[in-house]
């Protein structure tokens, strides 16, 4: 009899989270047997609802806001892409219970400028809005995309600061220039463009002046849904390309897809279908 293994994504709030979907999908084209599912952790419950979940059978989980860094915090072990975000957004569990983190965000977003929006990071300039987990999960994999510079500000520029300090010995083997600046007085302007803050959830203003953008720009937010389009109509109002979160909400999916099952997804495919299945949510 074949064994249905049971994975979650774990966060608060979760309802909006299309992971389910996503790895449900997954497992159907890659003929796995698993059960996605949600799960709302207490915002201050979260290393005992991780314990009640592996003692129901759970297999790996995905972690989202706001639990990476307890999710890193958790782990018996994790991977040097964690280890240098302090930040994990995919656990596997072992049969004895022991926790692995990893950290496939960068990996997504990574994988769907490159390949999906067919742009290259190599030799340009990138801007990191923001400096909480979110951005720590990216930063080291843009850095090894080898761009020219990489400029982190934050509204509190103390944190963009202690983000770069961390990866500042990967950005010097990389031959990458990277540097903290606060959002306030940001000068200069970039090829990409990455906004990693939460200030569309929230209702704020775009956290950046317009004199970012170059013509051509691409303008990456990484929510998705109504969440990013106030950022993708500034960038395109001002002559940028604007792109948001899906293809790297997917990508990531398929990493830690592939950490649990050993298998590879269609990532492009599937992206394809959630796009579908969006536009026809929307048009309801």
């Amino acid at each position: 009899m074949t064994t249905t293994d049971l994975y979650c994504v774990v966060g608060h709030p979760v309802a909006h989270s299309r992971s389910p979907w996503i790895h449900t999908r997954f497992a159907q084209l890659t003929g796995q047997a698993l059960r996605y599912e949600r799960r709302l952790a207490p915002l201050e419950g979260f290393a005992a609802d991780l314990q009640a979940f592996i003692q129901a059978g759970g297999r790996g989980c995905n972690i989202t806001v706001p639990f990476k860094l307890d999710a890193a915090q958790a782990a018996h072990s994790h991977s040097p892409r964690v280890a240098l975000a302090g930040a994990a957004n995919t656990l596997v569990i072992a049969a004895d219970g022991r926790i692995h983190a990893d950290n496939t965000d960068g990996l997504g977003l990574v994988a769907d400028i490159t390949r999906n929006a067919g742009f290259a990071i190599a030799g340009k300039d990138v801007l990191l809005i923001g400096a909480g987990g979110a951005a720590a999960g990216v930063l080291g994999p843009m850095l090894e995309q080898q761009p020219r510079s990489i400029t982190v500000c934050n509204r509190t520029a103390a944190k963009a600061q202690e983000l770069v300090r961390q990866h500042a010995a990967l950005a010097n083997s990389q031959k990458v220039e990277l540097q903290a600046h606060e959002q306030q007085g940001l000068n200069g302007n970039f090829d990409l463009i990455i906004n990693a803050t939460a200030a569309s959830l929230q209702g704020a203003g775009i956290p950046v002046p317009a004199s970012v953008l170059r013509p051509g720009s691409l303008a990456y937010d990484m929510m998705y849904g109504a969440a990013a389009a106030p950022f993708l109509a500034w960038a395109q109002a001002h002559g940028a390309t604007g792109r948001d979160g899906l293809g790297m909400l997917v990508e990531q999916a398929a990493e830690s897809f592939a950490l649990w099952r050993g298998v590879r997804p269609p990532s492009a495919q599937v992206l394809d279908e959630l796009r579908d299945v969006l536009a026809r949510e929307a048009a309801a």
